[in-house]
């Protein structure tokens, strides 16, 4: 496949799996100075403690592969109680963590009682070099063993998700947001999805809603940040005949229409104070009435909403409800940034490849390594979105079979030296909104503010950009 081809032309930004790291710890200096010694030339990445309360501390801090502990550090004591009781709290905070104990010469008992603790192995001090390395080596094999499989599954759940829309995400900075989606979505549980405007927000949406039982019914979307607040009851909650002056008709609002199913609210963060409490209260007790009637309707109703603002600091500013937050992120699944997820540039680029190569009826065999090189150095400040205009405008340009970088039209510090005499004003427009989101980390709000927009305008001006 064409998409296939693209990514295994990115092998060359160096893929390859990260170092174990490990946690040591011993009291006593000249036996943490040996580890170092035996395995930092492993490749081993190291932490080295002398304490128990230093190794929680490390494990609170930090993620590693393994930890290889002693179980004595008070001085003339041999019981091994200290390690024991740090083995447990260990395998409390994780219990896949695997963890290999050391003891003194000959005490089979103490080590026996650490692997019923939760540890994987024991070594003797003093210990053999080539025993201590292959332990070490089996256990943290098994360990990335395990998590790939929990990776696995949880890919597997999401991206086979009957009528899922297309969900690429194999950079390690999307296994936390896979794994999440996996264990979330078959739930009724409110979901706030954050990230910068164009992560793909919607698309774990639409996933999360297919993986949930209400996949039978649609996913009712609004976009709450493009509704004028004039409009915004009517829109959520319907209204009857004769409400105000242009109501001819009875009209069903987003609630009803989901009933049963999912509503995805876009864009939540520009709600206005005045509608968060009405929306608080169909939250709380599934209770509306329609504007203009005093029927009050029960609905059963799914919330999943997304933002790419802080919604913790508009409610510590007072422009968003607390109580409101409480109810919408049960569970909140972070996006990261394209520039955070690099890795996954090549498949996205190759996927839509695809799509627009088909739509258009152009015979593209791929990019050029250029183009994806500058794909891959460039920050992408309109995020996955941004690289779907891309790929799209690209195939349109092209000349060749492949892809070239000049195709993508990539406005980049050592890009094409282009003035702005000789641009249109669509495209000068563009780049300066690019500009701006970019200074803003995505958020449309402060951005619209820095180029004297409304928000509604702005985000007009990103969708015709494809930004």
């Amino acid at each position: 496949m064409l998409a296939e081809r693209i990514e295994k032309d990115a092998v060359a930004i160096g893929e390859r799996q990260p170092p174990c790291r490990l946690l040591v710890a011993d009291d006593q200096p000249h036996i943490l100075e040996a580890l170092h010694l035996l395995l930092k030339p492993e490749g081993y990445e190291l932490e080295m403690v002398r304490s128990p309360a230093l190794v929680l501390e490390a494990l609170a801090r930090n993620s590693f592969d393994g930890v290889l502990v002693d179980l004595n550090y008070t001085r003339d004591t041999t019981s091994g109680q200290e390690g024991l009781d740090l083995v447990s709290r260990m395998k409390e905070i994780d219990a896949q963590l695997p963890v290999v104990v050391m003891t003194a010469w000959g005490n089979i008992d103490l080590a026996v009682e650490a692997m019923r603790r939760g540890a994987g192995d024991f070594i003797q001090k003093p210990w053999e070099n080539a025993r201590l390395l292959n332990i070490l080596r089996t256990q943290m094999d098994l360990h990335r063993s395990q998590k790939r499989a929990q990776w696995l599954e949880a890919e597997n759940r999401i991206l086979r998700a009957p009528g899922a829309p297309d969900f690429i995400a194999s950079a390690a900075s999307m296994r936390a947001v896979l794994e999440t989606m996996a264990r979330v979505g078959p739930s009724d549980a409110n979901v706030l999805i954050t990230g910068e405007h164009g992560t793909g927000k919607e698309v774990v949406a639409q996933t999360l809603h297919r993986l949930s039982a209400r996949a039978g019914r649609t996913l009712v979307a609004v976009n709450t940040g493009a509704l004028p607040e004039g409009t915004f009851e009517s829109e959520l909650f319907g209204h009857v005949k004769g409400a105000f002056t242009d109501a001819r008709t009875d009209r069903i609002g987003r609630f009803e229409l989901a009933n049963g199913g999912t509503l995805f609210l876009d864009e939540i963060a520009n709600i206005p104070m005045r509608q968060q409490a009405k929306l608080l209260r169909v939250l709380e007790t599934g209770e509306l009435e329609r504007v203009g009637s005093s029927k009050t309707q029960t609905v059963n109703v799914r919330i999943l909403s997304a933002t790419n603002a802080d919604l913790r600091s508009e409610c510590a500013a007072g422009r968003f409800r607390e109580d409101l937050l409480f109810r919408l992120n049960t569970v909140e699944i972070s996006l990261p940034p394209l520039r955070d997820r690099r890795d996954d540039i090549p498949a996205l680029a190759g996927h839509f490849l695809a799509r627009y190569a088909e739509r258009y009826r152009r015979q593209i065999q791929g990019l050029e390594q250029s183009a994806l090189q500058l794909m891959l150095n460039y920050g992408w400040p309109g995020n996955v979105r941004e690289l779907d205009h891309t790929i799209e405008r690209a195939v349109l340009m092209a000349r060749g079979e492949r892809i070239e970088a000049a195709d993508l039209g990539l406005h980049t510090q050592r890009g094409v030296a282009q003035s702005m005499d000789d641009m249109s004003l669509e495209a000068v427009e563009a780049i300066l909104i690019r500009k701006a989101l970019a200074r803003t980390a995505g958020n449309v709000s402060h951005a619209a503010d820095a180029l004297g927009l409304s928000r509604g305008a702005l985000y007009r001006r990103i969708e015709k950009y494809g930004l």
